[in-house]
């Protein structure tokens, strides 16, 4: 398995930006297709952008179309999601995933997970 670690997570303003970042290490990235998901307080776990082993395809949950961007760079072994125009409700801790198999949505078709950075959004 990968061994994924993200990093970028802090807090800002509602409207600002932020970039997390998700380093693999142990195996090269360029075979897995990644994901990103999101876990609010008192909430469970959901989706929220997918990117295919070659960045071809993406996919992303409707509350983030237009606003977040799922990017890669295999030769860093690096996945990136550009987070703008943040809400209060964007509020959570981000966690990357990385699965063998298509870019998808679904949690568990996702084999490897980073610890998770919090992200807050202060209205």
């Amino acid at each position: 398995q990968v061994q994924l670690a993200e990093s970028g997570g802090g807090l800002v303003q509602a409207g600002g930006s932020l970039r997390l970042s998700c380093a693999a290490s142990g195996r090269t990235m360029s075979t897995y297709a990644m994901g990103w998901f999101r876990q609010a307080p008192g909430k469970e776990r959901e989706f929220v952008a997918a990117i295919s082993w070659n960045a071809g395809e993406t996919y992303y949950a409707d509350f983030v179309k237009g606003r977040f961007t799922a990017s890669r760079d295999n030769a860093k072994n690096t996945v990136y999601l550009q987070m703008n125009s943040l809400k209060s409700e964007d509020t959570a801790v981000y966690y990357c995933a990385a699965t063998s198999g298509w870019a998808t949505g679904v949690e568990a078709d996702f084999d490897s997970w980073g610890p998770g950075t919090q992200v807050t959004v202060s209205s």
